[in-house]
């Protein structure tokens, strides 16, 4: 009993943060899973089970509050879901965690830019002018559904860092677009699962947990991300980005434990320095937006 009651507070905090910042959901509950001893395939299939739910509540939250792009849903949709399938077929053959270094890596430098992208703007604010192309869209979509159920969590880190990077759709609709759209890709997913794995196999009231806190967080983190500015969100987003994906590799070339939480702990305090400076910037930015509006009402008077 005590151990589903903290899957069901890690559910709700992993929805908390994957509703906000658009990722680690998934990361995060089969970190926790694994970390108990379930075996990958069953903790993957668990957590997609749970995403049913949650990305159905996430979503319709976030729809209300007017941060989906619905374009974007519709054309990740498909090729989330066939990745996902896909991806849930073959997870018992294949080694997931030789490709997560690789792909932690070109994660970690996209993360990066999206840093680079919000900090350098000054006092200005970030603008959005056009929407990603279905070409992009589409070959995103196969990948990271087939990533998110090989490793039990990937459609967020992909999707939001692939969308947030050439900046053309604002962070608030990366996030609530790519939450929305995980509903089809868990489906996928959830059905692969079925047909690879016997239904004992399944830890059912382990995905009920999960599911119970994450429905419950759902819509406060779909109103978390309309309130937050765009330039604060993109880097709180790329900072989760790089931490993560920073402990992974140093994980992977075989660093201590000592080593790793150094790394990690550095990384977080720089991240969190980030977000104070872009804080800062949108003070700064609002200030002047203030300024200027009173200054044309004296010369309108």
């Amino acid at each position: 009993m005590r151990k589903l009651l903290v899957l069901g507070f890690v559910g709700l905090l992993a929805q908390l943060i994957d509703g906000s910042l658009g990722m680690a959901y998934g990361v995060t509950s089969s970190t926790l899973l694994l970390a108990v001893g379930v075996a990958p395939a069953a903790a993957s299939a668990a957590v997609h089970f749970s995403e049913i739910g949650t990305s159905l509540v996430s979503g319709i939250s976030h729809h209300k509050l007017g941060n989906v792009d619905w374009r974007t849903v519709g054309i990740l949709a498909l090729p989330g879901f066939v990745g996902a399938f896909a991806g849930a077929t073959l997870l018992a053959n294949l080694d997931g965690d030789m490709a997560k270094p690789w792909v932690a890596g070109i994660l970690l430098a996209l993360g990066v830019y999206v840093i680079w992208r919000f900090l350098v703007l000054g006092g200005r604010r970030p603008t959005f002018k056009s929407r990603p192309s279905a070409k992009m869209l589409a070959p995103m979509g196969l990948a990271g559904g087939a990533l998110d159920a090989i490793g039990g969590g990937g459609w967020g880190p992909v999707g939001t860092t692939t969308l947030l990077s050439p900046g053309r759709l604002e962070p608030r609709k990366v996030i609530g677009s790519i939450d929305t759209s995980e509903f089809v890709v868990a489906v996928g997913g959830s059905l692969g699962f079925l047909f690879a794995l016997a239904h004992t196999d399944i830890p059912w009231d382990y995905a009920l947990a999960l599911l119970a806190g994450g429905v419950i967080a759902a819509p406060v983190a779909a109103y978390l991300v309309r309130i937050l500015p765009a330039r604060v969100l993109g880097v709180a987003a790329g900072g989760l980005i790089v931490v993560t994906n920073s402990k992974t590799i140093a994980e992977s070339l075989g660093a201590s434990g000592a080593a790793v939480g150094a790394i990690a702990g550095s990384l977080a305090v720089i991240w969190i320095a980030g977000i104070v400076w872009a804080v800062r910037q949108e003070r700064a930015a609002q200030r002047a937006a203030l300024a200027e509006l009173d200054s044309e009402e004296l010369v309108g008077a």
